[in-house]
């Protein structure tokens, strides 16, 4: 099969041939119809990932149609039409027995822990636990936009942040995981402050129903600003960069009792930020991490979408050959251009 492979760490990577996958017994092998470029697979290529093993190929935010059915998979045919998590769960151990497959302890990611979706086809592992049904209506375009960033948001904003009508959330970084964050908040009748620097991000936040957008390169003090616009601080407020500044500038942003949502990745020098400690303490803020949403969850976010209260296609800026993937991948820490960019044609 045809795939993008990288044999060391932040090297160019390559268009190549190499060995078609293999179901495992309770697994199955998906081609690949369409999958996302994101700065998540940028900083694995960058060599920020310890479970990555060389060469390898990235990619984990894709659908598709099952092209071949381990011996012990129940669920599951041939032809079928999918998506799945990003993190794909064991299902037995006593974190999945309570729901929380995102946090297995025996997870596997692809394009992490194996090779991923940059490529004609990929292995899944646990198939009856791990794949989601895909509508007919639903294109793979869309349904490989939900994998990462809609579903990650989705879980950040109303499992653990438990969203409630009429809050403020405010979403520092307003690419693909915080603009998949405000139309979650918008859809579930939130007031959205989005904050970003580049002000063609922040006229679209406002198209999709930002009440507040502000420009962190023009704004003095962004979480002054945002306590004066609300009253008092956010309710929610979610880092969907991942850097120490828009980390500490998200808690900064909170009310007394406020929960920050940090959702964006803190790797490399970003990875022990200092912060604003007395604040945590005195206002009692909560801390709240998300690292995807399980499979069983995701009937939640397909209603959303069916009831057209979010349109994630509205996301879905370029749409690019596997050929040029390679470039696409190493311009992703550059934050050009506007909507996810998707892997449509192999």
């Amino acid at each position: 099969m045809k795939a993008v492979l990288f044999e060391q760490f932040g090297q160019p990577p390559q268009l190549t041939t190499v060995p078609d996958p293999v179901p495992s017994p309770a697994g199955v092998v998906v081609r690949v119809r369409a999958t996302g470029v994101c700065r998540s697979d940028w900083h694995g290529w960058q060599g920020h990932d310890d479970g990555i093993l060389l060469p390898h190929v990235p990619g984990h935010e894709l659908a598709g149609e099952i092209a071949a059915v381990g011996t012990e998979v129940k669920g599951w045919r041939v032809g079928d039409r999918v998506t799945v998590p990003f993190v794909c769960a064991c299902g037995d151990c006593e974190y999945c027995l309570r729901g929380d497959h995102q946090v297995c302890p025996l997870q596997t990611q692809p394009g992490f822990t194996h090779w991923g979706s940059f490529a004609e086809y990929v292995r899944i592992d646990r198939a009856d636990v791990n794949l989601v049904p895909l509508p007919e209506e639903l294109e793979f375009a869309t349904a490989a936009s939900l994998g990462c960033r809609f579903a990650t948001a989705f879980r950040a904003l109303i499992d653990q942040g438990r969203l409630q009508p009429g809050q403020w959330v405010a979403i520092h970084g307003c690419g693909g995981v915080g603009m998949s964050a405000l139309m979650i908040a918008v859809a579930w009748q939130a007031r959205v402050i989005a904050v970003d620097i580049d002000s063609e991000k922040l006229a679209l936040a406002s198209q999709l129903g930002a009440e507040v957008v502000l420009n962190a390169s023009q704004t003095e003090n962004v979480a002054r600003t945002i306590h004066e616009q609300t009253g008092g601080g956010a309710h929610l407020s979610m880092d969907a960069l991942g850097s120490t500044a828009t980390c500490v500038q998200s808690l900064e942003s909170l009310r007394k009792r406020g929960k920050h949502l940090q959702v964006g990745l803190m790797l490399a020098e970003h990875a022990r930020p200092a912060l604003p400690f007395p604040r945590l303490i005195g206002d009692e803020l909560e801390i709240l991490g998300c690292h995807g949403m399980p499979a069983h969850r995701y009937p939640a976010l397909m209603e959303l979408i069916s009831q057209r209260r979010i349109a994630p296609e509205r996301l879905i800026g370029q749409r690019i050959t596997l050929a040029e993937a390679p470039a696409a991948l190493m311009n992703m820490n550059q934050f050009g251009g506007l909507g996810m960019t998707m892997i449509t044609t192999f």
